[in-house]
Formats: C-alpha cells, structure tokens, sequence
C-alpha cells in the first residue's frame, strides 16, 4: 500500500493556492524603505497654487525632501512639470524621509497633549455634582457599519 504514495517533495502547493484577487492601485507609490527613517508625501500644492507654508512648516518639524537619486524607481512617476527639480513631487506632493525616532517622539507628545486635555476635561466634568444626577466616567465607543439592530 505504501507504494502508492507520492514523495512529498515532487508535490506543488501552487495548485492548492488560490488565485490573486484584483484590487484598485495604490494612488502614489511606496518608496523603497531606508532603514531607520521614515516616509511622508507631503503638500506643496492645492488646486495648482504652491503651498510654501505647509511645506515650511513640514521642514522644520524635521522631513527632509526625497531626491530621485535615492531612490531611482519613482523617475517614471515624477510630474514633469514639477517646479522642485531633482526631488520627487506627483500631483502636488512630495516625498520626505525623517528619522523613525523623531516620528516617535512626535506621536508620544501629540499622545501626551490628549491625554493632559481627557484629563482636564475629566476633571472639570467631574466637579460637577448633583445626586439626582450621577455622573460615570466610561471610556467605551462602538462603531459599526451596515444595518443597525
């Protein structure tokens, strides 16, 4: 009987895989990843005009621009009309690498700001008492997508 089996090793899995599934491209591609930094597209325009505010302030929060030597692939995606010569703009954004550390450091201060204002909030709402009505603190949210029950 056992001389009927196959060696596992003459088997393909492809065959058993399913087939990819389509799905709508991405609108602006993925650079490739740098190790240590991390990547943003940023405005510098709107409805044709420059932005030169937003982009001041995006470079001193410490995005540098991505220029097309570092990283070649994107040349066949860079508008042409592009006024930032050398770096990599589509359609009025533009790619910026920073340090992942400083990213870090960012989102653990915008963190820290929120939870200062929940806690100030908390506070003031808590102060007010009537015992005809409790208050709860509950920090709970649903969402849901679809018909309701």
């Amino acid at each position: 009987m056992a001389e009927n089996r196959i060696p596992r090793d003459t088997q393909n899995r492809a065959q058993a895989e399913r087939p990819q599934q389509w799905k709508p491209p991405e609108l602006l591609p993925e650079p490739v990843v740098e190790e240590g930094f991390s990547y943003r597209w940023i405005r510098v325009a709107i409805l044709n005009k420059d932005d030169p505010r937003n982009v001041s302030v995006k470079l001193r929060e410490g995005w540098e621009p991505v220029t097309l030597e570092e990283q070649p692939q994107m040349k066949l995606f860079v508008d042409r009309s592009s006024s930032k010569g050398g770096n990599i703009e589509i359609g009025g954004l533009m790619l910026c690498k920073t340090p992942t550390e400083l990213v870090k450091q960012r989102n653990n201060y915008y963190a820290n700001q929120s939870a200062r204002q929940t806690e100030s909030v908390d506070n003031s709402f808590m102060r007010q008492s009537d015992p005809r009505m409790p208050l709860f603190k509950e920090r709970k949210s649903t969402s849901s997508f679809g018909r309701g029950s």
